[in-house]
């Protein structure tokens, strides 16, 4: 088998929590999700597993029941997790998008309310920004909230949601008032509501183990103190959840393309031709030597855009990097990864289709790789200029 990548771990715990969480996917999620996979399986009890370990709280703070670990450390798992099953990683990333909001824009009573339940696991969450209209222009949305007493009326449609059926709660952006950025808010709406409708899961090139739907809101109406932060806060809200976001599909994309090569290199070494393996052809030994080297660079990258978020540094601009170049990476690993299997590749025996086919998303969600360069061109302008 594929040796362990090495890890950058800051503490013995973190050390510890990346064993447990290797032995996890072992023993776990590795014997479920190729049959899971093809059957359109969520692993809802995965993900309550997670929350019982404690790994769907690792970056927030220990007061609500969180992991205080750095998002250093959370992101090289949620790799981990990737390398094993991508569906599981993406719902955690999902999640922690969907809390963050709370952690970081809610009072004091809403996180105490609301937190422990959604970082022990107890509720799964999703996270409604985009429309079938307003994806990557997320100022476009038309969902509205009209308030109306000490409740909301949220009526209107949202597109491309994870875990739109199966969520305990939404946090959804809806207009409050017409300016582009500044008349949207932000609510976390309980699944269940009357008026909140998902609709059924979408027929999906790849990911077909994760739901994703429409959510429809039909006059749902909402408790004010549901709405997080004030309004007109949505917008801020929504970018800065993203820049959060971008970072776990980095680390999903970096550990979907590692299970490539770790599925492609052990192949490689035993099949033969011409008597000789063939990882000992350039053809095929230099396919591999570039996916390690661009998976490497690609993770130093999440890292790096990780640790400015740890220190309290801007990120913006690191995090859609990463996510740009990490998801390209996958994108292209994947693929020459199923070169080197040849016929073996194309075909469901070896899961290398499969990552060939999930990385396609990755590209996509959380803003797609061409709205990723606009916002590091758009950073390149309004650096200063050195004289």
């Amino acid at each position: 088998m594929p040796s362990t990548v090495d890890r950058e771990l800051p503490t013995p715990e973190s050390v510890e929590l990346m064993d447990l969480v290797r032995r996890l996917v072992r023993d776990e999620l590795a014997p479920r999700v190729a049959k899971a996979e093809a059957q359109s399986a969520f692993p809802r009890d995965v993900l309550a597993q997670l929350g019982d370990l404690g790994l769907l709280s690792l970056p927030f703070p220990s007061r609500w029941g969180g992991g205080d670990q750095p998002s250093a450390v959370n992101l090289q798992v949620i790799e981990e997790l990737a390398r094993g099953w991508l569906t599981v990683a993406l719902g955690v990333s999902v999640h922690l998008l969907a809390c963050g909001a709370v952690v970081d824009f809610g009072t004091a009573d809403q996180q105490d309310a609301l937190l422990p339940d959604m970082l022990g696991g107890a509720t799964l969450g999703a996270y409604c920004l985009s429309e079938a209209h307003a994806g990557s222009d997320a100022g476009a949305l038309r969902t509205r909230a009209v308030r109306d007493g000490d409740e909301y009326v949220l009526t209107g449609d949202k597109a491309w949601i994870t875990h739109g059926p199966v969520a305990d709660f939404f946090l959804v952006a809806a207009r409050t008032g017409d300016d582009a950025s500044h008349g949207i808010s932000t609510f976390l709406v309980p699944g269940g509501t009357p008026g909140v409708v998902a609709g059924p899961p979408e027929r999906k090139m790849g990911l077909r183990a994760s739901p994703t739907s429409t959510l429809h809101l039909d006059c749902a109406r909402v408790a004010a103190d549901r709405r997080i932060g004030f309004e007109g806060q949505g917008f801020r809200i929504a970018m800065s959840s993203l820049d959060s976001g971008r970072l776990g599909i980095a680390a999903c994309a970096v550990g979907l393309a590692q299970a490539s090569l770790d599925c492609a290199a052990e192949y490689a070494a035993q099949r033969t031709a011409f008597r000789r393996p063939i990882d000992e052809f350039q053809g095929v030994s230099f396919l591999l030597a570039d996916a390690a080297a661009r998976i490497a660079a690609a993770r130093q990258l999440y890292l790096y855009a990780a640790r400015r978020k740890d220190a309290g540094r801007p990120f913006s601009t690191e995090a859609a990097m990463a996510k740009l170049i990490a998801t390209d990476t996958a994108m292209a690993v994947t693929t020459d990864m199923v070169q080197v299997l040849g016929g073996a590749g194309y075909v469901e025996d070896h899961p290398v289709e499969r990552y060939m086919r999930e990385a396609k998303v990755l590209q996509i969600v959380e803003g797609t790789n061409q709205v990723q360069r606009v916002l590091i061109a758009r950073s390149l302008r309004q650096a200063p200029r050195r004289p």
